[in-house]
C-alpha cells in the first residue's frame, strides 16, 4: 500500500473571476461533496450554453452531487502518477484478485448501475489536499466507459467529477509504516467513504487479520461479521485457497449468500468442468442407447431364430405328411388297404 507524492505547489493563477452564484450550505451528509464557487475553480475559456445549463441544474438540486464542468478546478499541477514501484508481489496479486473478479463475473449492484473498481489509483477530494491511493476501491453508479481515460481529468478518481466518494476502500497492510488504522482511517472517514476495510494478512499491526468498518456519522464502527455492503450489493469474505499458484488466505468478494465472485480462471475451470460433465452425460446416453440398440438387435435375432425354427418344423411336418401319403398310395396300388394301427 502506497501514498502518492504530495502535489507540487500550483503555478500562479490568473486574477479570479466572479463566481456566477454562491452555493447553498452543505447538508450533513459527508458522502456528497458540496463545493462553494470560489474563483479557484475556473474553467478555461468562456462558458458554453451546455455549461450554463449544467450549472443551473446543479444549483436547482441544491449544489449537491457531481460538480458542473464549469466549476472543475485546474489540475495541471496535480501529479496523478509518480512512476514509483508501488507494492510487493502478494499485495499486487491481492489487488488484482479483487478487481479482476468484479469485471469478469460481477453484473454490478443492479441493472443500469455501472461501477468502477481500481487498484493503486489516486483518490482526490480537492486540489488543495494531497490524495490517498487505496490499494483497492469500488465506486458504484459512476460512469467511465464514455470517458477518455488518457485525459488528465479522468486518470484519477476526482471526487468532484463523480459527486461522491467511493463506497468501499480496501487497504492491504504490507508493513507498519502505512498508517492504515490511524491517519488513513481518519481521512477516509472525513472524506465520506462508506466502508473502509483493513486487510492485514500477516497481522503486522497486531490487531487481527481483517477489520471491516462502516461510516456512522463521521466515525467508523467495526462490523463484527457478515460483511455485506448494502449500498453496493456485494460482500467480502476470507478464503483459504490457491490463486495463481499461491495457497494462502485471500480476501474475496462474495454475494449475499456467501458465494464467491469467481475469477476468470475459476470461471474457465467451471465451464470446462460443466462441458466435461455434459460430455460424460452425452457419452453415457450414447452408451445407453447403444446398449438398447444391441438389446433390440438380440431380441430381433431371437425372434428370427424362433421364426426359422418354427418354419423348419413346419417344413419337416410337411415332408413327413408327403412321405406318408406316398407310402399309402404305394400300398393301395398293391391292393393293400392299410388300417389304423398298421
Amino acid at each position: 500500500m502506497t501514498t502518492m507524492t504530495k502535489p507540487r505547489d500550483p503555478p500562479p493563477r490568473p486574477a479570479p473571476r466572479r463566481a456566477p452564484t454562491a452555493a447553498p450550505a452543505a447538508p450533513d451528509d459527508s458522502r456528497f461533496i458540496v463545493h462553494p464557487l470560489p474563483s479557484a475553480y475556473p474553467k478555461h475559456g468562456p462558458p458554453t450554453p451546455e455549461d450554463l445549463a449544467e450549472l443551473a441544474a446543479w444549483e436547482r438540486e441544491g449544489g449537491i452531487g457531481v460538480l458542473p464542468r464549469l466549476l472543475w478546478p485546474k489540475i495541471d499541477h496535480i501529479i496523478t502518477e509518480d512512476d514509483e514501484p508501488v507494492d510487493n508481489i502478494f499485495s499486487e496479486k491481492q489487488q488484482r484478485l479483487l478487481t479482476e473478479s468484479l469485471y469478469i463475473s460481477w453484473a454490478g449492484p443492479g441493472e443500469g448501475r455501472p461501477f468502477l473498481a481500481t487498484a493503486n489509483v489516486g483518490l482526490f477530494i480537492t486540489v488543495e489536499f494531497s490524495p490517498l491511493v487505496p490499494d483497492v476501491m469500488l465506486a458504484v453508479d459512476v460512469r467511465t466507459h464514455a470517458f477518455d481515460l488518457w485525459a488528465k481529468e479522468h486518470r484519477s478518481f476526482f471526487m468532484w467529477h463523480h459527486g461522491k466518494a467511493p463506497e468501499i476502500v480496501i487497504e492491504v497492510v504490507s508493513n507498519r509504516e502505512g498508517a492504515e488504522n490511524t491517519r488513513k482511517r481518519a481521512r477516509y472517514a472525513q472524506w465520506g467513504v462508506s466502508y473502509y476495510v483493513i486487510f492485514d494478512p500477516f497481522n503486522q499491526l497486531g490487531e487481527g487479520v481483517l477489520h471491516v468498518l462502516q461510516l456512522q456519522g463521521h466515525t467508523y464502527v467495526e462490523l463484527p461479521s457478515h460483511w455485506f455492503f448494502t449500498e453496493a450489493h456485494i460482500g467480502l469474505t476470507l478464503w483459504q485457497g490457491d490463486y495463481e499458484g499461491v495457497n494462502t488466505t485471500w480476501l474475496r468478494w462474495c454475494d449475499g449468500e456467501g458465494n464467491l465472485i469467481p475469477t476468470g480462471a475459476e470461471r474457465a475451470r467451471a465451464e470446462h468442468q460443466r462441458a466435461e460433465a455434459e460430455r460424460q452425460r452425452s457419452e453415457t446416453a450414447r452408451q445407453r442407447a447403444e446398449a438398447e440398440r444391441q438389446r433390440a438387435e438380440a431380441e430381433r435375432q431371437r425372434a428370427e431364430a424362433e421364426r426359422q425354427r418354427a418354419e423348419t418344423a413346419e417344413q419337416q411336418a410337411a415332408l413327413a405328411r408327403d412321405r406318408s401319403e406316398r407310402l399309402l398310395a404305394q400300398l393301395r396300388a398293391l391292393g393293400i388297404e392299410p388300417t389304423n394301427g398298421d
